[in-house]
């Protein structure tokens, strides 16, 4: 997937045409999938361009967060402000198959591009909006932010513990909203095969995708109704340290607890008739996570780990991002790869994680600049260049 080849569409979304009006990560992130997956994207951007273009770093007009939610798009600048660039908007809606926003709720109407003013023109139109808590409801009309939905949701004080509620260091919110969105896509172009052809619209409120991905193991003591008193929960989400770093990992089995004692060379434990069984180390947790923290301490990380391996105890090094890019598995994946922008030089990029037998994903096209494509794909909308030049006067186009 490291080579450019604009032709080289092969996933199981070519031939599918998506508009997108979205910026920053939701948006951008689902769209992006689409295009892996072979999907034509056209990322129409207002004369500014995406939020994104402009956080730091910046090379060569282009910024490393942009990069990594914007591939294998074309880029059309559009003033969506103007009544000349609603109507370009609309034209290149009327032949799509699929347009994602992630504006408020509302604003799309006002411009103009709402599900309202969208389908009547196309019916095979599927028209996704990504929002921070639906279309109506009491916090409708409220900003949203990845921030923001960690508080509500009830993660942040489970990643907290006992000590003061605690964010997860990642846009989580943003991106399973994202990978919610594009799964919601697929699933709409399946029923539209399936079903005359008819589009349809498919809302995906932030607060509901996170919930959705983060918390069905943590709602374990609320499924079952009338609820019981249950033990509490032993905390297994532990680091250990080592001599020179840290280790983490989770002993279930039993084979898991011999592997584990002989990578420590103290078999002896195997005898200890309060850590046979896994009932037995949960109900003595204390005194078993006590040991392997008097244990690990003795040992490197690289030799521990490489006997953890070899005994087949579930335990990984506590590895920085530098680390992860440079991990044996993570280079033999092919996880993170470098491809050759002409304009940038070397750009590093996430592989797309899915691996079809059949149609596999491609990188087609580097992330875009602000209206790198706006000619090609006004002429594609059918505008000769008469036209292209006067929308350009008229500041509709850029």
């Amino acid at each position: 997937m490291d080579r450019i080849d604009p032709s080289a569409a092969t996933g199981p979304c070519t031939g599918v045409r998506v508009v997108d009006f979205s910026t920053v990560i939701s948006g951008p992130l689902c769209t992006q999938i689409l295009g892996d997956l072979g999907a034509d994207v056209v990322k129409v951007e207002s004369p500014g361009g995406d939020f994104s273009r402009h956080t730091p770093p910046v090379r060569e007009g282009l910024s490393g967060f942009f990069a990594s939610f914007n591939r294998n798009k074309r880029s059309i600048a559009v003033d969506l402000k103007s009544d000349a660039g609603r109507d370009v908007a609309r034209r290149l809606c009327s032949t799509a198959d699929v347009v994602v926003e992630n504006f408020r709720p509302g604003v799309a109407d006002r411009l103009g591009i709402g599900w309202s003013d969208l389908s009547p023109g196309n019916e095979r139109l599927i028209y996704v909006s990504i929002n921070g808590f639906g279309s109506d409801g009491p916090y409708a009309s409220q900003p949203a932010y990845d921030l923001v939905i960690q508080a509500l949701v009830g993660i942040m004080p489970v990643q907290g513990g006992e000590q003061s509620p605690v964010l997860m260091k990642s846009l989580v919110a943003d991106k399973c909203s994202a990978m919610t969105a594009a799964n919601g896509v697929l699933g709409a172009l399946l029923h539209r095969e399936r079903n005359g052809g008819g589009g349809q619209k498919i809302e995906i409120p932030m607060l509901d995708a996170f919930a959705a991905y983060v918390l069905p193991d943590l709602l374990m003591t609320q499924v079952l109704e009338p609820q019981s008193e249950v033990p509490p929960a032993v905390d297994i989400y532990r680091t250990f340290a080592t001599r020179d770093g840290h280790v983490t990992g989770i002993i279930i089995q039993d084979d898991q607890f011999e592997g584990f004692c002989r990578a420590i060379n103290r078999e002896d434990l195997l005898e200890r008739p309060e850590f046979k069984t896994l009932i037995g180390r949960i109900i003595h947790a204390d005194e078993f996570f006590a040991l392997c923290e008097s244990e690990l301490a003795k040992w490197s990380t690289a030799d521990f780990i490489e006997r953890a391996r070899k005994f087949g105890a579930p335990m990984a090094p506590v590895q920085t991002i530098a680390e992860f890019l440079d991990d044996p598995q993570t280079r033999h994946n092919g996880i993170v790869f470098e491809a050759q922008d002409p304009r940038g030089g070397r750009t590093r990029m996430l592989r797309h994680p899915v691996r079809y037998g059949e149609s596999p994903a491609s990188l087609r096209r580097h992330p875009p600049r602000i209206g790198e494509h706006t000619d090609e794909i006004l002429a594609e909308a059918g505008l000769d260049a008469e036209a292209v030049q006067q929308l350009r006067k008229n500041e509709a186009v850029s």
